[in-house]
């Protein structure tokens, strides 16, 4: 079944029709706004990495610092990609990236994983594979810093133009369904339950919710 490149206007959109366009641009400023976060540490570790040995503790600082906004990054973009794959209307509307940064997505991923994970493999291993390790860790910086140059690149005018309508006030508030009312969102379900119950009285006691009626064939 195909889908409409254009939503239709809002006036003529459902509720699920609405929430779910919210979900894609909330889904698209927390990527943008994690990327900008990723960017700035980046630049540290790189200053770091210019004299590692006399600032091998920023560096590794810095680096430890990195893991939660990766795992954040990986999983926004792994929710958009599966939601489009499996054929959401929303996500299809909105598209995938270009092909070369859909190819070099999975590799940046593997050589960031490999990158972070035998930088704390250097911390806690013996010290009988720190060559080894070291190696390991050296060779996947030097072909993540090559896929990364391309990947920066293809995304920088997207994290530019969203990451600050994430972080200011004014802008921020346009994404109803964002993160911001992801806790009253939660809170939806006990409210129906409540209401299906009936109504409280200010004493506490649930108030008669009147006849009710009977379900027809």
């Amino acid at each position: 079944m195909s889908v409409s490149s254009e939503p239709r206007p809002p006036a003529e959109q459902t509720r699920t029709e609405r929430r779910a366009g919210q979900g894609v641009k909330s889904n698209a400023r927390l990527t943008a706004s994690n990327a900008a976060v990723l960017l700035v540490l980046l630049a540290a570790e790189g200053v770091t990495i210019l004299r590692v040995r006399e600032l091998v503790t920023p560096h590794v600082f810095i680096g430890m610092l990195l893991i939660p906004p990766v795992l954040v990054k990986i999983g926004s973009t792994g929710y958009r990609f599966v939601r489009y794959y499996i054929g959401s209307p929303a996500y299809r509307r909105k598209g995938p990236p270009s092909v070369l940064l859909r190819l070099l997505g999975p590799v940046v991923v593997i050589l960031t994983g490999v990158v972070l994970a035998s930088g704390v493999a250097l911390l806690l291993a013996d010290r009988s594979w720190s060559a080894q390790l070291l190696l390991v860790h050296k060779a996947s910086f030097v072909l993540w810093f090559f896929a990364m140059i391309v990947h920066v690149l293809g995304h920088l005018a997207e994290v530019a133009r969203l990451a600050p309508r994430d972080w200011l006030r004014r802008t921020r508030r346009e994404v109803k369904g964002g993160r911001r009312t992801a806790v009253a969102d939660r809170r939806q379900p006990g409210r129906r339950c409540a209401a299906r119950a009936g109504h409280a009285e200010p004493g506490g006691a649930l108030a008669d919710p009147g006849p009710r009626r009977a379900f027809s064939a």
